[in-house]
């Protein structure tokens, strides 16, 4: 009996995509497919039907097929298994100082649309798309012989679930998962809702740019944007007096907690920091640190002009309000908005500002988070430590 593998044939262009380097295969470039939603596929050229790799195959996202391996080598279960076992092995070699971080991130581990993130002795585990939910189980069975967790989450709500036609929900998938997880990072305790918090929990990628943020903070902080207080937590025993802003009441009510659990001060607010910063200003109030991280002001590129325009604000704004001599620690996580557009939008703010700024340093989401060479996507979080003169 003859068994048929699922096919997918690319045009001379979509080949030329694959051999410059990124995995991705966008719909209008499928001339023929003979597979079914969430399929592995071997991917053809077009041009004699040569084998180019091995692919999850999306019969509904404009990105129709994700490259698992290149030539003839087969995407089979061992190879998946390799790859969990990699990249669980190279997050154990990096000796992280904390009990929460990124175990599997993506396309960076040659695992498309894969992404397990650990608090403690539990699991997050988010499939992306169809072939990464058909594979689901081999990924939690492995998981689950390498780690042994106590229980694991399938936080499966992001949107581009339903692009690709898959349902958006939350489950516990093995164990039990209490509503609150402490996970310790730098030394900071955070209560953490893997259920519902943003992403998976927590903003596992600014953890090193929290640690690195430590070693400059002092004085009067303000920090923006501070979510879980992520940056007020860790910034909080280096300063004076520090002042967190969010306009989520309930990420306030997680700040306080956090606070009173680490045993510090934090004058946590709920406002919208755009007006709290004019504000701020209004009042004559200045500060030696302030902290910028706000979510992506540019989901799309679309989005671009408005984001350029919200993030020259805040930057403004936070200048205005840097004392000589004071830190700014600015992010972006917006894919569309460049390392290099980032900057000049920071640059334009400081002319506006009558402000000299000089670069501390340039950083990046932390290494478990890793970017892969010639798949831009990969590289969003970018951070500056600056300081006003």
């Amino acid at each position: 009996m003859t068994v048929l593998i699922p096919t997918v044939t690319i045009s001379a262009r979509g080949e030329e995509r694959l051999r410059s380097g990124h995995p991705w295969i966008y719909r209008s470039d499928v001339k023929t497919a003979a597979a079914s939603a969430g399929d592995r596929v071997v991917v053809r050229s077009a041009r004699g039907g040569k084998p180019l790799g091995a692919a999850f195959y999306s019969d509904r996202s404009q990105i129709a097929l994700r490259l698992l391996t290149r030539g003839e080598t087969p995407a089979d279960d061992a190879l998946i298994r390799k790859r969990i076992e990699d990249a669980v092995a190279f997050r154990r070699s990096l000796a992280i100082d904390a009990t929460a971080y990124r175990l599997i991130h993506g396309e960076a581990d040659l695992l498309p649309s894969i992404v397990v993130d650990r608090y403690g002795d539990y699991l997050v585990v988010q499939t992306l798309s169809q072939g990464a939910d058909r594979v689901l189980p081999l990924v939690t069975a492995t998981l689950q012989e390498l780690l042994q967790p106590k229980g694991m989450v399938a936080r499966n709500d992001p949107r581009t679930r339903s692009l690709e036609g898959l349902e958006q929900k939350v489950e516990v998938i093995a164990g039990d998962v209490p509503e609150t997880i402490e996970v310790v990072e730098n030394g900071i305790r955070y209560g953490v809702d893997v259920r519902r918090g943003q992403k998976t929990g927590l903003f596992l990628d600014q953890r090193e740019n929290r640690g690195a943020a430590t070693q400059y903070a002092h004085g009067r902080l303000l920090d923006c944007f501070t979510y879980n207080g992520g940056f007020a937590l860790a910034l909080a025993p280096k300063c004076s007096e520090t002042i967190a802003f969010d306009v989520s009441e309930e990420a306030i009510g997680r700040v306080r907690k956090n606070a009173e659990a680490n045993g510090l001060s934090i004058d946590a607010r709920v406002g919208n920091v755009f007006d709290e910063l004019r504000g701020l200003d209004r009042l004559g109030e200045r500060f030696d640190t302030i902290v910028l991280d706000p979510p992506a002001f540019a989901k799309n590129k679309a989005a671009v002009a408005n984001a350029r325009a919200g993030y020259k604000e805040i930057n403004l704004r936070a200048l205005k309000l840097l004392n000589p001599g004071g830190i700014l620690v600015t992010c972006s996580c917006s894919y569309n908005v460049s390392e290099a557009m980032f900057a000049e939008i920071v640059y334009e703010a400081a002319v506006d500002a009558m402000a000299n700024v000089t670069v501390v340093e340039k950083r990046m989401q932390g290494r478990d988070h890793p970017v892969l060479l010639g798949v831009p996507e990969t590289y969003y979080l970018k951070c500056f430590l600056l300081r006003k003169l």
